[in-house]
This record gives C-alpha cells, structure tokens and sequence, in this order.
C-alpha cells in the first residue's frame, strides 16, 4: 500500500499554516470510508516515524482520534491485549516529543488535544488476533451487501508484514493488500449481497498480534 503521495506533499508544503480540522480534512478526500480513514492515520505516522516529521505525525493523531475506534469486547481492567492500535495520545506524543521548547507546533498539539470538533466516525471496533511467523488465518462466511462499499482493515506494529486477501464464495480473489507493510486494507463493492473469506497473512519472522476492522 503506498502512501498518498499528494497528502505528503501537501501537508509538507502547508507547514504551519494549517490548522488541525485541515489536517483531517485532507486526509478523508484520500479515502472512502471510516476504516480507510484508519489505515490513512497508520500510514501518516509510520511516515513521519521513519522521516521525523512532526506535522505528519500530529496530522495522524487528529485523523486516529477523529475515528474513534473501539474494542469489540473492552478488556478486565488490568488485563494487557495481545495487540491494539496506537491511540491518538501516543502519536501526539511521538511528534511533540520531536519538538522543542517554543516551537508552534505544539500549540498545534494543544489544539488537538482540547478540540472537540462535528464529524467524529463512530462505529468502527476492532477485534483482536495473533498469528505465527509466516501463518495465515481464514475467516469465512463474512456478509456484506451488494451495491455498498464494503472495508476491512487490519493492523499490527510497524515494521512488520501483514497482508489481508478478500475471496469471494467461488474463491476467487476481489480485493488484496500484500504490499509489505504493518497495516492492510481492502474496500470495494460487491455486486450483490454474498459471503466472503478474508484471508490474514503474516509475512514477518516472528508473531504478532494484530487488530481487525470490518463494517
């Protein structure tokens, strides 16, 4: 899955003047639905991670904490999941974190953090998951409507390979995200009403735990 080029170079280029909403806003015309939205916010920060960039990464935590993901069924308190997605406080944290003193971008920052703006996603949950080294795991029978856009999105720790492959009741393949990367995303529409088989690969040298979203 590459990155938006355009977003990149936008928000690069947009520096400080932009404000948090725009940030959000320019990312959500990249994409079609909530949990791309989700993956989008995956890929902003692994970006800004790997180039240390805090723009990019505050422009992911205003799109993670816009989504408003949840778990499907919220751990005892105390107990530690296998894998969850990184909340938006942690991503503000790596990008101010990459700041000093005085500089504007952590007013930036600030914004985020007391802003409760119209238009918050609600609804996408995640599931939890774990996979050896090198396995796969199959998991049949998913019912989507024909004629909506149906999305599924999975997401592990960066730096690591998970690869999601969307077979429809024939077998045949309708939607695959194998590129190399920690998160993995499939939208597309169906024709009609139908069961589907979302196949989830993990191509990395070790286990891992990843979170799966499907609407």
């Amino acid at each position: 899955m590459s990155h938006p080029a355009c977003l990149t170079a936008l928000l690069i280029s947009a520096g400080l003047a932009l404000a948090a909403p725009a940030l959000v806003t320019a990312a959500r015309a990249q994409g079609s639905g909530p949990l791309r939205q989700a993956a989008l916010s995956a890929e902003l920060y692994a970006k800004g991670v790997e180039t240390g960039d805090a723009l990019l990464i505050l422009a992911a935590a205003q799109l993670r904490k816009s989504v408003d993901m949840q778990p499907v069924d919220p751990l005892p308190d105390g107990a530690e999941p296998a894998f969850a997605p990184l909340g938006w406080e942690a991503m503000l944290g790596e990008a101010v974190a990459l700041t000093t003193e005085g500089d504007p971008l952590r007013d930036l920052a600030d914004d985020i953090v007391g802003q409760s703006w119209k238009g918050v996603i609600h609804g996408p949950v995640y599931r939890i998951g774990e996979l050896e080294a090198g396995a796969e795991t199959r998991l049949p029978d998913l019912s989507f409507r024909g004629g909506e856009y149906a999305e599924v999105y999975a997401e592990t720790e960066p730096g690591l390979d998970l690869n999601i492959t969307i077979l429809d009741a024939g077998g045949r393949e309708v939607c695959a995200d194998t590129d190399p990367t920690h998160v993995a995303y499939c939208g597309w529409t169906p024709a009609a009403d139908g069961l589907f088989t979302l196949v989830i690969a993990n191509s990395a040298s070790r286990k891992f735990g990843f979170a799966l979203m499907t609407n």
